[in-house]
């Protein structure tokens, strides 16, 4: 592996790296600290858009962790740039499938937001959603089959949950998918499109910049496709056997947050 330097700035994931639901992972706090200690920049980069900004900077707070507004970027959030790169908001209609975290940054940003079995959006943007029903299901569906763009916010088919491995975004995205015969473009992760917006919001170059993730076919990839440094935690969904008949790597593979801030405190 290569050595563990010029560590400027840092786009870390949420789920798996940090807590597992609400359980911090150990070590969370004196990673932190690190960070701050360091001026090491960070952009919190997660694909799960369930969460607002707001909604994140509580629950790290409860985890004793502070952190600012803008250190934080959800695939919501890239979704709703993203969208706002290629449609006029104010006159694009977007049917969300998903909790605040995906359907406030489009709110902000100008899109009218279309409810239940209005079959007239331009877009149907979908992502994790603890409140999915048929009913929400259906009006996705209906609008896609009738020609919306249909926009994920991410494809992770699993997420790790205090309670264990569940099914992710990628799995509602699959029953949207299988319904209608089209095909979801996706915003977070492995696509370097989230990753180049947290770059831009640290404003350090590639070669400073390290992602640290725990899921090698979105984190690490992702990085790959944006052409930055990678560290792997073991702490969430993939482990070194998923690496074995990859044709890329992560950088680095570290066990854990504890063992991420001793490597820091190396340099």
């Amino acid at each position: 592996m290569q050595d563990f330097t010029n560590i400027k700035a840092l786009i870390i994931d949420m789920d798996g790296v940090l807590w597992h639901g609400d359980k911090a992972i150990a070590g969370l706090t004196e990673f932190f600290q690190l960070l701050r200690d360091r001026e090491i920049r960070f952009i919190l980069a997660t694909n799960n858009a369930s969460l607002t900004r707001e909604q994140y900077v509580t629950k790290l707070a409860k985890m004793g962790v502070t952190v600012a507004l803008n250190e934080i970027l959800t695939s919501g959030i890239a979704t709703a740039l993203y969208l706002a790169e290629h449609y006029e908001p104010k006159k694009t209609r977007v049917y969300v499938l998903g909790e605040d975290g995906a359907s406030q940054p489009l709110a902000e940003l100008g899109f009218t937001l279309t409810g239940l079995y209005e079959v007239n959006a331009d877009v149907v943007v979908v992502g994790k959603d603890s409140t999915l029903t048929w009913d929400k299901l259906a009006t996705a569906t209906l609008n896609v089959r009738n020609g919306a763009a249909f926009i994920g916010t991410n494809a992770d088919t699993t997420l790790p949950t205090e309670h264990g491995i569940t099914h992710g975004n990628g799995a509602i995205l699959a029953a949207i998918q299988t319904a209608s015969g089209v095909t979801p473009v996706c915003v977070g992760k492995p696509e370097p499109i989230m990753y180049q917006q947290a770059i831009a919001l640290l404003g350090s170059s590639l070669a400073e910049t390290i992602a640290i993730g725990d899921r090698v076919e979105t984190d690490i990839l992702g990085a790959v496709n944006t052409g930055i440094r990678s560290l792997m935690v073991l702490t969430g969904i993939s482990s070194e056997a998923d690496l074995v008949e990859l044709d890329y790597q992560p950088t680095w593979i570290l066990p854990d947050l504890e063992a991420v801030t001793a490597a820091i405190k190396a340099l």
